[in-house]
């Protein structure tokens, strides 16, 4: 399960990697300060392609992880492509991006399928506390023996 870099709003999800807020000792502030910088720059990167793509705007609760990575790696491919092909004009382009569809049609079944029944039991795996306190001490330890390596 992949997990989100958050501030301290969010729930004490697993999928939820929070900031600290008031951190004690070396190792705790030195993954605040790497959480924070890190959640910057991914919330600036995933700005720029929302604005450029609607499908990144969109929820993707829904989608595989796998459709999921290959969408964000085709939208980074080509928001790089177009941002190579500006900079070779050389000049202003006004770029009309895609509207964003506020009533998306949803077909729902009430079937209960193995992937129905696999999603119910991910999402109660999301919302454990301690797989969420656990993965934040791996977190803070993974990052303290890199910073010994380096």
């Amino acid at each position: 399960m992949g997990y989100y870099l958050t501030d301290g709003i969010y729930l004490k999800w697993s999928t939820f990697v929070k900031t600290i807020s008031s951190p004690q000792g070396h190792k705790r502030k030195l993954f605040a300060k790497t959480q924070e910088m890190s959640r910057k720059d991914v919330e600036l990167a995933f700005g720029v392609l929302q604005a450029r793509f609607t499908i990144v705007r969109g929820p993707a609760r829904f989608f595989y992880s796998e459709t999921l990575q290959d969408i964000m790696k085709a939208c980074v491919i080509l928001h790089n492509m177009i941002v190579e092909d500006e900079r070779d004009v050389n000049k202003a382009v006004e770029v009309d991006y895609e509207p964003i569809d506020d009533n998306p049609t949803i077909q729902l079944s009430r079937e209960h399928t193995n992937e129905f029944t696999e999603f119910i039991e991910t999402h109660q795996c999301i919302q454990d506390r301690e797989i969420h306190d656990q993965l934040q001490l791996d977190l803070i330890e993974h990052l303290w023996q890199l910073q010994g390596e380096l």
